[in-house]
């Protein structure tokens, strides 16, 4: 299986872990672990759906994963983001990074989730207790109202 995937199923994470911790030169793994929360300034999420563009998704994944190792010239990396469904407390994402100390492990981690929500095609929509909305773009600078972009503009 690849280092970078999008899954409707459950994510494990230890799948993304051990695509990075068989290494002796690595000293360090981070992972960070997105899950679906129940408040989101005060108001109650009962559930969130995500979708995404699949194929340029995962290729966005693999350019972060690229980008980190420039920076971490070390470090391997794997991440998986779900679609579908997610209940409060499911696992939206995971990062799993494996460098030879700490501290690069931690900001090349915390690279990644940013630039997640910076270019990779995947949106949310919140459902509440009184009615739904597509957050937009994971930074939710961008708001879709209530249909998604057509996939082709983002070729």
């Amino acid at each position: 299986m690849e280092n970078y995937w999008i899954t409707n199923e459950p994510i494990q994470v230890n799948d993304c872990i051990e695509k990075v911790i068989r290494r002796p030169e690595a000293g360090a793994i981070s992972t960070f672990i997105g899950i679906a929360r129940e408040f989101t300034l005060g108001k109650r999420t009962l559930f969130l759906e995500y979708d995404a563009y699949v194929p340029m998704a995962k290729k966005q994944l693999a350019r972060i994963g690229d980008e980190i190792k420039e920076k971490w010239p070390d470090a391997e990396v794997a991440i998986a983001h779900r679609i579908g469904r997610l209940d409060i407390s499911d696992v939206a994402v995971v990062i799993a990074v494996s460098t030879a100390h700490r501290d690069a492990s931690f900001k090349a981690s915390h690279y990644a989730i940013e630039r997640i929500k910076e270019i990779v095609p995947i949106w949310k929509k919140e459902h509440w207790e009184d009615g739904t909305k597509w957050i937009g773009n994971q930074k939710e600078s961008v708001s879709y109202e209530n249909e998604l972009p057509i996939k082709e503009d983002m070729l």
